[in-house]
């Protein structure tokens, strides 16, 4: 019994100490609308913006921002945005703080927001003042499509309003997936060349690098500027030599309206290109290929349509799309 009683004490004891040894097992990390404050999160700059409490008073300084606050159903939220946030039409009502690229200061100050959404254009001027005056800012700069879903999640994530980002995510996801799985596997020599005109006076078009040019080669096109990067002017002879057989303008900016579309259309040196001869000359308002917030996809599904019309039918004169009418 003794031998039996020692046994049992010395078992015991190593299951004691082999409890001790075992690593306890991580907690689960909470996701960022139920994690306690302060926060920290890296904007599309890459700064660390640091939370103190769930922002209540947003001001938006860009369309595409406020497209996603929209959105996300942060309207309330929103005490502010610029006159260029035309969309939806509520927004037209929200007070303004002036103009995209020159916010005023003092106004945004006067509204108390704790938080301000930017973008990389106010990077170098706007942003520093606003937070030398202690605001709290957080930059959305999405250049591509997959970037413009990092920015809605992001800000789903800022504003606890995680679900509502991941589920207009998955939306626009599957939507994008519809096009590009008929795409992808297209060969060279069906993929039309496509010109897109971004401004006519002087002729501006976009390269890689850029949202348009994104569009163009997800919906099965081919970009008959690939040398240049950014936005840049071009040559009207080159345009002409390489033989667009679709050209599509931006349509709907500011007070230039319809011009680069009409430009498209008249241009007597153009009369020879595949596109004109076919009547393959579209606008799409810049408000949907341009802005990089939720609508982004309709102008995504509308450039399909503009190119690949067999496939995906065509361009829908209801939704932003001028349709060119050939003589």
């Amino acid at each position: 019994m003794n031998r039996l009683g020692l046994i049992v004490l010395i078992l015991s004891m190593l299951s004691v100490l082999l409890g001790a040894c075992t690593p306890a097992a991580e907690e689960p990390v909470p996701p960022a609308d139920t994690q306690t404050l302060p926060l920290e999160f890296t904007d599309q700059l890459g700064r660390v913006v640091k939370l103190d409490k769930i922002p209540q008073r947003i001001i938006s300084l860009a369309p595409s921002n406020t497209e996603i606050m929209f959105a996300l159903g942060l309207q309330d939220r929103l005490v502010a945005v610029t006159d260029y946030c035309d969309y939806p039409p509520e927004a037209k009502d929200k007070p303004s703080v002036g103009g995209f690229n020159t916010p005023n200061i003092e106004e945004i100050i006067a509204l108390s927001p704790d938080l301000i959404l930017a973008t990389s254009i106010h990077e170098k001027r706007v942003i520093p003042q606003l937070e030398a005056k202690g605001m709290t800012v957080f930059a959305l700069t999405a250049k591509t499509l997959d970037k413009t879903l990092a920015a809605i999640t992001l800000v789903g994530k800022v504003t606890r309003k995680g679900e509502e980002a991941s589920r207009l995510v998955a939306e626009m996801e599957e939507r994008i997936k519809v096009i590009i799985d008929k795409t992808d596997s297209l060969r060279r020599e069906q993929r039309p060349r496509v010109f897109y005109l971004t401004w006519h006076d002087p002729l501006m078009t976009s390269g890689p690098g850029t949202l348009l040019d994104e569009l163009i080669q997800k919906t099965g096109g081919m970009n008959i500027f690939p040398e240049i990067t950014g936005s840049k002017s071009v040559d009207l002879e080159i345009l002409v030599a390489r033989d667009p057989q679709v050209m599509i303008a931006g349509i709907g900016m500011g007070s230039g309206e319809d011009q680069s579309f009409h430009y498209l259309e008249t241009e007597s040196r153009l009369q020879n290109t595949e596109a004109r001869k076919n009547g393959r000359i579209y606008g799409i308002d810049m408000d949907l290929s341009g802005r990089a917030g939720p609508r982004i996809v309709d102008g995504l599904e509308q450039f399909a349509r503009c190119i690949h019309p067999e496939i995906f039918g065509p361009p829908d004169n209801t939704k932003g799309v001028k349709i060119y009418a050939s003589e």
